[in-house]
């Protein structure tokens, strides 16, 4: 283990975060709000700690796989516990486990929130809260990577840093350097979050638009309002933000391939068709098993679209409470919750993409049991997938089966809620998604879960986000070892 270098990029880290935190210092400033020190206190003790550790590049610079995980997990963990300080010193949530809860919500772009009552809030706050999504979204250190000096890659190898932070089964290169891949991804990630809130000024106002529209980028879910969406009363507000909602899901790599005008690819490819069939079938079964509830088609394709794509999407936001919905609507949405959005996006869940690989996994085995003799590899858009990556989407599979079934347990024992509030809490969490059913639904929260209940949600924000083994292995011992 390179303790130095790990040291060195988390200071870089830290040192990122505490410039960011001018951000709602300035916000503060410009809405006279006395909420200064809460955000200057923390972000001089960012840029003092991330100074002491990046003095000096350390002579050994190498990182490989190992170095990359420890990079990545201990990063997540530092940005929350730093993060969680402002609200802590505001004295918007005064305790260090909801302050903590609150701010992995937002980093990990999840959405779960602890507070109940969020229209008074300072507006510095608020901004702090949405902004946490957007910078979580396409991840704090593909920024850092964007943003760092001239270094030589081949050294240091930070595609390693990259694989663990980027979202989805398989993480590559756009172009023959990482720094390039990563100013790439934030050129376009910046440029949609931009149209978005160009698109919104139209009918929110101006502070309301860009939370709004880093909610959406992040696909993270924090709203301004009570009633989230439902605020604004504006079908066009819900129109725009649920096609940006599907738009953020969706692969960046096609987008990049868009720009370079190679069309055929993208629409070839399985995981967007996919993508786009479940969530047409899906809205279209829940508006017709709510057509009763209100009164006209349009309105009910409205409501059906935008919360379908808020939970594939594992943003959050809603503009009715699905919670009093039908048992088919509700059964949909969970398993919508499960599926999750695309590899390489800013959504979180299982991924379209390894779904499909598991599902023709499944498919071949049972052609195997069938015809013994056979020989079938499993290939997407035409090409054959390694086995290695289908044994990565098993071991993961199996590792999140056992942290669900972990966190359920603990739930039960620290709480006396129902299985349905407790299940979907877990689901909620570990998928990115923020609202689940009865307790923790749209118009709930998870303010009433124990401490303890609280630090496992938080955990599983972060192992969800991070495609859980990054968050694991800094628990493991074997990872810290020189050998």
């Amino acid at each position: 283990m390179n303790y130095k270098m790990v040291l060195y990029l988390i200071g870089q880290l830290l040192r990122v975060e505490g410039l960011l935190l001018f951000l709602p210092l300035l916000c503060a400033v410009a809405f006279r709000e006395d909420t200064l020190t809460a955000f200057l206190i923390p972000a001089v003790l960012l840029i003092a700690a991330g100074s002491v550790l990046t003095f000096r590049m350390p002579e050994k610079r190498e990182i490989y796989a190992k170095e990359g995980f420890a990079i990545v997990g201990l990063s997540w963990i530092l940005l929350s516990v730093f993060g969680a300080l402002p609200f802590m010193l505001s004295g918007t949530i005064p305790h260090f486990i909801d302050a903590l809860f609150e701010t992995a919500s937002g980093l990990s772009t999840t959405g779960a929130s602890i507070l109940q009552d969020i229209d008074p809030l300072p507006r510095s706050v608020l901004f702090w809260r949405s902004f946490t999504h957007w910078v979580g979204g396409m991840g704090v250190l593909v920024f850092t990577l964007a943003v760092l000096p001239k270094s030589n890659e081949r050294t240091l190898r930070l595609m390693h840093v990259m694989r663990a932070e980027v979202p989805g089964p398989t993480v590559g290169k756009l172009v023959s350097r990482v720094k390039s891949t990563a100013r790439i991804l934030y050129g376009i990630y910046i440029a949609m979050t931009v149209t978005e809130f160009l698109l919104l000024c139209v009918k929110l106002p101006v502070f309301d638009a860009l939370c709004t529209s880093f909610g959406t980028a992040g696909t993270g879910g924090f709203a301004l309002w009570n009633d989230s969406i439902a605020h604004y009363q504006s079908a066009y507000a819900e129109w725009v933000i649920g096609i940006f909602m599907v738009l953020f899901s969706l692969n960046f790599n096609l987008f990049y391939l868009l720009l370079l005008r190679q069309f055929k690819p993208v629409f070839k490819n399985s995981e967007l068709r996919w993508f786009m069939a479940i969530v047409l079938t899906a809205t279209a079964l829940i508006a017709y098993d709510v057509h009763a509830f209100y009164g006209s088609a349009g309105e009910t394709l409205r409501h059906a679209f935008f919360q379908v794509t808020t939970i594939i999407s594992t943003t959050g936001f809603s503009t009715v409470d699905f919670n009093q919905w039908p048992i088919l609507s509700k059964t949909i949405l969970v398993l919508l919750m499960f599926i999750g959005a695309c590899a390489g996006s800013t959504g979180g869940g299982l991924k379209v993409g390894r779904v499909i690989l598991l599902a023709k996994t499944f498919f071949r085995e049972v052609r195997h049991m069938l015809h013994p003799r056979s020989v079938t590899a499993v290939s997407i858009d035409g090409k054959r997938v390694d086995e290695e990556v289908m044994r990565g989407a098993s071991s993961f599979i199996i590792t999140y089966i056992f942290l669900f079934a972990i966190s359920v347990l603990v739930l039960a024992v620290c709480n006396e809620f129902d299985l349905v509030s407790n299940f979907t809490a877990v689901a909620a969490c570990i998928n990115n998604i923020g609202p689940g059913l009865e307790i923790v639904g749209p118009a709930g929260n998870y303010a009433g879960f124990s401490d303890v209940s609280k630090l496992m949600l938080t955990f599983d924000m972060l192992a969800g986000r991070l495609e859980l083994f990054p968050m694991l292995m800094v628990f493991s011992p074997s990872i810290w070892r020189n050998h």
